[in-house]
């Protein structure tokens, strides 16, 4: 948790002074520690000169604690970034400024006594290997200036007071975007308000799919085809756009900001690894959504651990023959391809013998989920994330057209499946930053509609307190996600960014969620109270799409490469 120190003087303005020159003063020593870090970790994982897999799991926590820090470094560097950009702009106000200084004052007071890696978790850089010698060398003047006066309760109180003058406002503080993406932004929030929220909480209690009408309206609104180049029938905008508006739908429910992810995974597979003639088949289709597309990869017993997948595909003649088991397949029923990826060269046990397949089948109906022959499978129960809803599918001589092997080359899924991983975690991010935002709207309108002691919640420091390291931390992952995008744009590789946004975004939904709940007190345990779902829905982002301790052990290892 976010430290609440008092400030028994509650400065009039608590913004200090030379605020930017101070915030870019601090980062070379943040720079300094990370590199001591990294030597420090690598020192007891290289075997030979080379990083060992089993050193680095041997070391995890030290290897984990590196992958935070590094987190934290990039992210006070883009927040940095954002901030003197709004200067140049003339946007850097008030708002804008104490989110800043908050933000820096927590994170470089987390570096130097301890990063949260979850509430049970707190890694110290004594844990990572770094001497207090090295942790001494961190505080430098314009850190041990932030520190103690970055993150007041003061500036926190002021912070508020600001959010609720300007609660009109979409985002707390400047996005940084452009006008054409805040345009965007603005187009998906008013659907939202008027589509999605008012029925969302209901949808969920009732376990019910979103509405096809939903669906449609969003595919008319381009949803499916964000991100499609312009020849196959999309809009050929860039990722950040796509953040933009998975952020905003699912402020509105995680569910329906969600729709567009299989979309987006499938689309990025057949663009990335599929023939000519795939593109041309399928790409147009999943633009206007008149194909529904849901990824099947996970096995029971497999988990993260793709490369042992159990689920095998045969010749049969010029098609396929599929049997296996697969887990948590995310809106299955009423889709009409699954992109499915299986072992079809026998005798490995390793990613190599992946391939994967675009397995078209007839949606199905509440009744009749299952369709085709050769498949069946059971809703798993969830306690969130309900609109889609969960499937096991059972694949017994499922057949595939072998036209429909992706790219015609077999011994390439894994490969394939590689490839989109940047742009599922940058959506995924979004989305968390988006639920994160949600937890913010339902805290904030109930800590100043309930009042207890004469007085409304918001007017109690804790409570105000909460409310503002909420939009600190929602401004700090939103803009290590909107970088990662701009690297994705770029045709740079961002791997590594994308999985710190989404290691630093999954993290943020769930404390805003959990300490939007605390305010709603007894009332928020109740199911009749929007915020009871939204933890539901915050608690599984540091799960799908690479589990935050997955996540945490690929950044490290490519620091450390």
């Amino acid at each position: 948790m976010p430290h609440d120190g008092q400030d028994m003087t509650l400065k009039t303005n608590p913004i200090l002074a030379d605020l930017l020159a101070l915030t870019a003063a601090s980062l070379p020593a943040v720079d300094d520690i990370l590199g001591r870090a990294k030597d420090a970790v690598r020192a007891v994982v290289e075997d030979n000169g080379r990083v060992s897999g089993a050193l680095i799991e041997e070391n995890q926590t030290a290897a984990h604690g590196l992958a935070w820090l590094a987190t934290y470094a990039q992210s006070l560097h883009q927040m940095q970034g954002w901030a003197e950009r709004l200067q140049e702009a003339g946007k850097f106000g008030e708002v804008e400024q104490l989110i800043h200084q908050i933000a820096f004052g927590e994170y470089l007071w987390q570096i130097y006594g301890g990063i949260q890696m979850n509430q049970g978790e707190i890694v110290r850089l004594q844990d990572i290997g770094l001497s207090q010698d090295d942790i001494r060398a961190l505080m430098e003047p314009s850190v041990m200036t932030l520190t103690q006066s970055g993150n007041t309760q003061a500036a926190r109180a002021r912070l508020v007071e600001l959010m609720e003058e300007q609660s009109a406002n979409i985002t707390v503080g400047a996005s940084g975007l452009d006008e054409e993406l805040e345009m965007i932004r603005e187009q998906f929030r008013r659907f939202s308000i008027e589509k999605v929220e008012p029925y969302a909480h209901e949808w969920h209690l009732k376990d019910e799919l979103i509405p096809m009408e939903i669906i449609e309206e969003m595919a008319e609104m381009g949803v499916f085809g964000l991100t499609i180049p312009e020849e196959y029938g999309g809009f050929g905008l860039s990722k950040a756009s796509m953040c933009v508006v998975s952020e905003e739908l699912s402020r509105g429910y995680i569910g329906v900001g969600s729709l567009g992810t299989r979309s987006e995974i499938a689309a990025e597979l057949i663009i990335c690894g599929g023939t000519d003639a795939q593109k041309e088949k399928w790409l147009p289709g999943l633009a206007s959504a008149e194909i529904l597309p849901t990824a099947v990869f996970t096995e029971p017993n497999t988990g993260s651990d793709l490369g042992s997948l159990r689920t095998r595909a045969r010749k049969d003649g010029d098609d396929w023959i599929i049997t296996g088991n697969k887990t948590w397949i995310t809106h299955a029923a009423r889709t009409h391809v699954m992109t499915v990826l299986a072992r079809t060269i026998p005798d490995t046990d390793n990613y190599k013998g992946l391939s994967m397949f675009l397995a078209e089948k007839t949606p199905g109906t509440d009744e009749e989920p299952w369709q085709d022959p050769g498949i069946s499978g059971g809703e798993i129960e969830v306690l969130g994330y309900r609109g889609m809803k969960e499937y096991t599918l059972n694949f017994d001589d499922f057949k595939v057209k072998g036209e429909n092997l992706l790219g015609e080359t077999e011994g390439q899924g894994f490969k394939q499946l590689m490839q989109t991983f940047e742009s599922a975690r940058i959506q995924t991010a979004a989305r968390a930053v988006g639920v994160a935002q949600s937890a913010l709207d339902e805290g904030m309108k109930y800590a100043q509609d309930r009042k207890q002691f004469g007085k409304a919640l918001i007017n109690f420091p804790r409570v105000a307190g909460k409310l503002a390291m909420m939009a600190v931390e929602i401004t700090v992952a939103r803009q290590l996600t909107y970088f990662s995008a701009h690297e994705k744009d770029n045709d740079r590789r961002c791997d590594l960014e994308a999985g710190m946004a989404k290691l630093l975004g999954a993290r943020v939904a769930w404390a805003c969620a959990d300490n939007a709940l605390q305010i709603h007190g007894g009332n928020g345990f109740a199911l009749e109270y929007k915020i009871s779902r939204i933890l539901c829905d915050a608690r599984i982002l540091n799960i799908f799409e690479g589990a935050a301790e997955i996540q945490a052990q690929v950044i490290a290892r490519r620091l450390l490469d």
